[in-house]
């Protein structure tokens, strides 16, 4: 099964002030703020909801397509995902542009003050996905995520004129997007990706209840945070999978994109949905458990250890079969 995964790639800047952001603000005076601040450390990490789904697709051996605007700062990162087993041969390369870059700073009290910089990421706009279909021989579902807008709209209308499935994934963008939008990007998806507040704000920009949106997609797919997953279909029972137990807390950082990542590798292995969506939950558990989002190591006894004692020997030999 060839998966498309579309989406932004970017790289994240993080920085940390040692001291507090409070001290240095004088109330009067915030209409004409001008501060420097001197940082302890800086750490570069990659990132990107396209880059960070494909990396642990990369990791799971389904040889994901990455569909996405960069730079040509993009080299050492595009080495990075091709020997994660990362396709990256449709990548667009900005002749202008930068990769997409998130900078951060982070004072003693957890208070952060960021910038986003698009970058290259707003030619995603003009990105063929026939094209893409053609160089791999086609095409079994593309996963739109978080992107430039009018890419992320030009490529669900191309989707559904050329007759490819694809699963709507706003994530971050859901905030800037009106209901109009929303109701273009999910209307004949086959999956509807959100958390459960993405999924109450959808609801709400587009005035449609959760009944007649399960009319409009395949499957919504709602992840419930330490709760786990429901999948719902329209007229069926819903599915619902918890999470492995943790065995640390470090960063929740790329969650999401990991059980994304684990979830479609499941379904091109051909797994049913409960068991896409507990290897779904297994790498999303792998991740929190490491600061950065694409910094984790997928060791195949370590996972099926874990994942068998979380989901029972049943599911753990179907999985092992396609990690193997």
């Amino acid at each position: 099964m060839r998966i498309a995964v579309t989406g932004s790639i970017a790289t994240d800047h993080l920085m940390t002030f040692p001291g507090r952001f409070a001290d240095q603000l004088v109330a009067d005076q915030l209409h004409t703020v001008s501060l420097s601040f001197l940082v302890d450390n800086l750490d570069v990490r990659r990132g990107g909801v396209a880059a960070n789904i494909c990396f642990g697709m990369g990791l799971l051996g389904t040889e994901p397509i990455l569909v996405g605007a960069a730079g040509a700062d993009f080299d050492e990162y595009r080495a990075w995902l091709d020997r994660h087993g990362v396709d990256t041969g449709s990548v667009r390369i900005s002749e202008v542009l930068h990769t997409a870059r998130f900078v951060c700073t982070t004072d003693a009290d957890h208070n952060q003050i960021g910038s986003f910089y698009t970058g290259a990421m707003s030619e995603a706009r003009l990105i063929e996905l026939k094209a893409v279909a053609d160089r791999v021989g086609g095409l079994d579902l593309v996963s739109i995520g978080a992107d430039d807008p009018e890419g992320m709209l030009r490529h669900t209308e191309e989707c559904r004129s050329r007759g490819i499935p694809f699963a709507a994934d706003f994530s971050q963008q859901i905030a800037r997007m009106d209901g109009d939008e929303i109701r273009i990007l999910l209307d004949g998806a086959t999956y509807l990706f959100s958390n459960e507040y993405e999924k109450g704000l959808i609801e709400s920009k587009t005035g449609w209840t959760d009944e007649e949106i399960l009319a409009k997609v395949g499957h919504r797919v709602t992840t419930l945070g330490a709760r786990g997953v429901r999948i719902e279909r329209a007229g069926q029972d819903p599915i619902e999978v918890g999470c492995p137990e943790e065995e640390t807390k470090a960063d929740p950082t790329g969650v999401g994109d990991a059980f994304r990542a684990g979830f479609l590798s499941g379904l091109a292995w051909g797994v049913g949905l409960e068991r896409a969506a507990q290897v779904g939950c297994m790498l999303a558990t792998l991740v929190i458990e490491t600061v950065g989002t694409q910094e984790y190591t997928l060791r195949r006894a370590h996972f099926m250890d874990r994942f068998t004692k979380a989901y029972g020997h049943d599911a753990a030999a179907e999985v092992r079969t396609h990690l193997a």
